[in-house]
């Protein structure tokens, strides 16, 4: 389905309904995904409806479903930008410090 063609609004029914149809598709009730999800019933039942919601509990359904991991799919590391990489040049570590003295110089393992 090409979401960038929906409305906003058409976006978070799609977006609820594949929440509700994965819920029936591991055959859990809603009572059930609260409980795992450790939300009131009510607040499943409205997201399943697509009322407003919040972020917060669209990410406690992910963990309860043990999906929490498909964030990385939608939102991937940007890691460091090359500028950042650039103004963090010559700062790293470049040598270990000195053993301490008193430390045997020859570990045994």
């Amino acid at each position: 389905m090409e979401l960038n063609n929906l409305s906003d609004e058409q976006v978070l029914i799609e977006l609820t309904q594949r929440v509700k149809q994965r819920r029936l598709n591991i055959n859990i009730t809603q009572e059930e995904l609260s409980k795992r999800a450790g939300v009131h019933v009510q607040t499943i039942k409205n997201f399943e409806s697509g009322k407003t919601t919040t972020v917060l509990t669209f990410i406690q359904i992910l963990r309860a479903f043990g999906d929490l991991d498909a964030l990385n799919s939608l939102l991937p590391d940007p890691g460091i930008s090359p500028i950042e990489l650039l103004k963090l040049k010559g700062k790293g570590r470049e040598r270990a410090s000195r053993s301490p003295k008193n430390q045997k110089e020859d570990p045994q393992w």
